[in-house]
């Protein structure tokens, strides 16, 4: 056990506080350090100085911000080991999983720094050729974001890496369940010349004390990761002034697999996806529907694939419990389980990897994000609509559509309502805009366009003299 205190980082400072909250390992359930409770007076720092640290980082020269973000990334590298076993310990991660994550940091970093060479700022036409007409491209201002804890260094390089390479400033709040790294990462940004008061950490449990980061008029930007309720509440707090948005929330990803699929491909590949990080990924299949006639092939090859997992805890024994309640209704109303359904005794929060058959949409399982180890099989028939039982949630964030028909495929990509549909293979990558439709948010993360979001388009006109 660790009494650590990990300051939060505000102008370039490590500032603790009188109050702290516990931070656990959830492979073992044993608190692993604290983080400080940030107050009123800090709340009210952090923002003054995000404020000050955009009025020196906006003035820099790309070239001169493009040094300093590369020398970051090169530091961050420097010192992955050590923050890879952290990430690890307040995650549960396996080693595989912690890499990928941390390695997320060096890629957005390096790929918005090179990105943003690349946006063109046009000269646009004048129909009388009086003027010169030209769009300019300038540093939106400050932005406030709120991180989720499946992806914690992830969700800060999604972040920090349009924020930088566009010479915005930030205040981050991690999630409390997993500040340890991100702060770890943050504190290096001085060492690579990044100026005080342009990337901020601060930590909290308290929604009603960091409402003051959102209520303000300094920040220019709100962003979120997380929940679709916890976005709205997010947004609601936030218009007090006008603010952008971009916020990537709840997700209920669809599968559909057609009866002309490679069966044992789309079940393996659905498997992996869905129970990587322990099913604790927003993009994770949710509702698996399988045409009636290859249906017990599918859940054969899927239960076999499962059994060759192994899986890091749940975040929480609260989320376990959540999840098991969705497994216990969903037998209840005549579900059954074809692999695990239940907690793994011992220390942490592991729970077995677990395939639902003879599910139907009207169970919670079905229409309620799990953001757990638990694949919900579905059939559908030749009378059904697959497309429209995929699109039948309020949520829009990712599908997945098995199938060798080009047509098939074609079209589910057209008609499926979500921001990604990936055709016989899950796939993401931070070049590829990243975010959802419905109640699943909206704005980008990853890709040009969400480095846009950060920049504001300003038309000037320059009457030509004649």
């Amino acid at each position: 056990m660790s009494e650590t205190i990990y300051p939060m980082l505000i102008n370039g400072e490590k500032i603790t506080t009188r109050k702290s909250f516990d931070v656990l390992n959830p492979s073992t359930g044993q608190l692993l350090g604290k983080a400080p409770e940030i107050d009123t007076d800090n709340v009210q720092y952090v923002l003054k100085s995000a404020k000050a640290g955009f009025d020196v980082w906006s003035a820099k020269t790309p070239a001169e911000r493009k040094t300093i973000i590369l020398k970051y990334a090169d530091i961050l590298a420097e010192n992955s080991e050590r923050i890879i076993k952290l990430l690890m310990a307040e995650t549960g991660k396996p080693r595989d999983n912690a890499e990928y994550d941390f390695g997320m940091l060096d890629n957005c970093l390096r790929f918005f720094v090179e990105e943003f060479e690349r946006l063109d700022q046009p000269v646009l036409h004048d129909p009388d050729d009086r003027f010169l007409h030209y769009i300019q491209r300038q540093p939106l201002g400050v932005a406030v974001g709120m991180l989720a804890w499946n992806f914690p260094l992830l969700n800060v390089a999604y972040k920090i890496g349009p924020v930088l390479a566009s010479g915005c400033s930030v205040i981050l709040k991690p999630s409390s369940y997993t500040p340890l790294a991100s702060l770890e990462v943050a504190y290096l940004a001085k060492e690579a010349g990044i100026p005080d008061g342009v990337i901020n950490m601060i930590t909290s449990t308290d929604h009603h004390v960091t409402q003051g980061l959102l209520s303000s008029g300094i920040p220019a930007m709100v962003t979120m990761i997380g929940s679709t309720r916890g976005g709205l509440e997010v947004m609601n707090s936030s218009t007090t002034s006008i603010k952008h948005f971009s916020v990537e929330l709840g997700g209920n990803a669809p599968v559909v697999v057609y009866p002309d699929a490679d069966i044992v491909d789309a079940a393996n590949k659905t498997v992996d996806l869905k129970f990587a990080n322990c099913g604790q990924v927003c993009v994770s299949p949710n509702r698996c529907f399988v045409h009636e006639s290859v249906y017990d092939e599918f859940v054969a090859a899927a239960r076999e694939r499962a059994a060759s997992l192994e899986m890091g805890p749940l975040v929480s024994d609260k989320a376990r419990q959540y999840v098991l309640g969705l497994v216990e209704s969903a037998v209840a109303d005549g579900a059954e389980v074809v692999c695990g359904g239940k907690a793994i005794e011992g220390d942490g929060f592991f729970m077995e990897p677990t395939i639902l058959s003879n599910v139907v949409s009207k169970m919670k399982v079905a229409y309620e994000e799990i953001f757990g180890p638990v694949l919900p099989i579905i059939k559908y028939t030749d009378n059904d609509d697959e497309i429209a039982l995929a699109n039948d949630t309020v949520y829009g964030l990712a599908a997945y559509v098995f199938t060798s028909s080009l047509s098939n495929g074609l079209r589910a990509a057209r008609d499926i309502q979500a921001g990604s549909v990936c055709v016989n293979e899950p796939h993401y990558s931070v070049q590829l805009p990243h975010g959802g439709l419905k109640q699943s948010g909206l704005g980008k993360d990853c890709s040009r366009y969400s480095l846009e979001e950060y920049l504001t388009i300003k038309r000037v006109s320059v009457l030509i003299d004649k």
